[in-house]
């Protein structure tokens, strides 16, 4: 028999209600008691139950995190950033991995509800806005990072996807480079559509257009990003340099690189955008956008866990700055 609160109380020597006020962190419990029903309560391997705690109407210290793909470094890193943030509140994080499915991303949306977590945190592109809706009529909070849905009222933590972009167009300006290709993972990603104006922007303010056929979906992945890249590679004008709007992409475009033969950075510059541990770890060195990852886990866990207090009412949009990070995947453009 798993033990109970009853069990607790008998064995600390205290009533049910001051195990509760322990469990609860409310009322007025001297720190010797509680130290000493946390103590029995490690002994006994007593686990308060977080259902009987929502049917109560009580917090169950649980914060429900959506992401579209776990293996995408970027990810990883937005998740444990949400995990240690949300563990300094006193918050167990639920992390659900949607692998960019529109039907698994509600299932999972549905199941956290079910679960009665005190809010939720997503990092996908929900697509299904009405369901979104039913939650936020649940009371349930809900922050979004890396994207936004201007149409809801929720909290939204996210880079300026805009300058970013602008940022890795105006970098690869800067070295000479006038004929360069942009894959974006896909065109119905806010962040990307973001990401490629700002490149199309800073080319535009020295007066060159980028060709439609030199803009590639590259997908989600470093092999559907290889593959896009060397559509690019068989132009006979090739593009001297490339901006990737993710990491992965941008490493699948080395990889074509080398398949076709070619020395990079000497035939070819490259810009992602994250800078995730990956770009340390590639050949070259990935010249990147660095997103403040940490930074955006700890906003979003911030702005949730002050409205599941009750400490704030107005949701609150941060936009937060990108960065261009230098490496060695870049280098002046000189035609041969």
């Amino acid at each position: 028999m798993k033990p109970t609160i009853y069990d607790v109380a008998q064995a600390a020597g205290v009533s049910i209600a001051t195990v509760s006020k322990v469990i609860n962190a409310t009322g007025r419990i001297s720190d010797k008691t509680r130290k000493h029903v946390h103590s029995v309560m490690e002994q006994l391997k007593y686990q308060p139950s977080m259902v009987a705690a929502a049917l109560t109407g009580k917090s169950t210290y649980t914060i429900g995190l959506t992401l579209p793909d776990l293996a995408n470094p970027f990810f990883a890193e937005i998740a444990r950033s949400v995990e240690d943030r949300g563990h300094e509140h006193g918050f167990n994080v639920f992390i659900c991995n949607t692998d960019n499915d529109p039907d698994k991303e509600v299932k999972y949306l549905s199941l956290l509800s079910q679960k009665r977590v005190d809010g939720i945190i997503s990092a996908t592109r929900i697509q299904n806005d009405q369901f979104l809706k039913k939650l936020i009529q649940q009371n349930i909070p809900i922050a979004l990072i890396t994207g936004e849905m201007p149409t809801l009222a929720v909290d939204t933590v996210m880079v300026d996807d805009y300058l970013g972009g602008f940022q890795a167009g105006n970098h690869l300006l800067e070295l000479g480079h006038k004929r360069i290709a942009i894959l974006v993972e896909d065109m119905d990603n806010m962040s990307n559509r973001e990401r490629l104006r700002g490149c199309k922007q800073a080319l535009s303010h020295v007066g060159l257009h980028v060709e439609e056929r030199l803009v590639a979906i590259g997908g989600f992945s470093v092999e559907t990003g290889q593959q896009a890249m060397a559509q690019l590679l068989q132009l006979e004008d090739k593009p001297s340099a490339v901006f990737a709007c993710n990491d992965l992409l941008a490493i699948g475009a080395i990889r074509a690189a080398r398949v076709a033969g070619m020395q990079l950075p000497s035939e070819l510059s490259v810009v992602g955008f994250d800078n995730t541990i990956l770009a340390t770890l590639i050949d070259p060195p990935l010249t990147t956008i660095a997103q403040p990852i940490q930074e955006i886990g700890r906003r979003a866990v911030d702005l949730l866990v002050e409205e599941i207090k009750g400490e704030k009412v107005l949701k609150q949009r941060v936009v937060l700055l990108p960065e261009l990070v230098i490496r060695n995947s870049c280098t002046s453009y000189n035609k041969q």
